[in-house]
């Protein structure tokens, strides 16, 4: 589950609390998704016309103003051609960005795919039917 202002992770049915705020997040994502765009040659418009975004709602999650929601996060990583995990890895952060926290966040990368994962795929099945 991920909170705002604060990150709580689950592991093997143990909750974790991780002292990273959901401002760091929002950073971390943001200059992720940056950097990914930059690397593939995308402009901002590009990416936000791929993922069915305004370019100011994409200005505003890559300067860590504004956290998407899944389905969000989700379209974004399919425009970048990435799994959804690879938004929050730190190898595509800058090394000035990433400050002790690589494995923290390579621990939970793939936690948060599986649930970003199911909450799209349960959505779609209730409308499905």
């Amino acid at each position: 589950m991920i909170f705002v202002n604060r990150l709580t992770v689950v592991f093997n049915k143990k909750q974790r609390h991780i002292d990273m705020d959901g401002q760091e997040i929002k950073v971390a994502l943001g200059q992720n998704i940056k950097n990914l765009r930059s690397h593939r040659q995308y402009s901002q418009a590009e990416l936000a016309e791929k993922s069915d975004i305004s370019i100011i709602y994409l200005s505003n999650i890559e300067r860590g103003k504004k956290f998407p929601k899944p389905a969000i996060i989700s379209q974004i990583a399919e425009s970048l051609d990435v799994e959804v995990y690879e938004l929050f890895k730190s190898n595509f952060m800058p090394k000035a960005a990433v400050n002790g926290k690589k494995k923290l966040i390579d621990r939970i990368s793939k936690d948060i795919t599986q649930k970003v994962n199911l909450a799209i795929e349960t959505g779609f099945k209730k409308y499905r039917k």
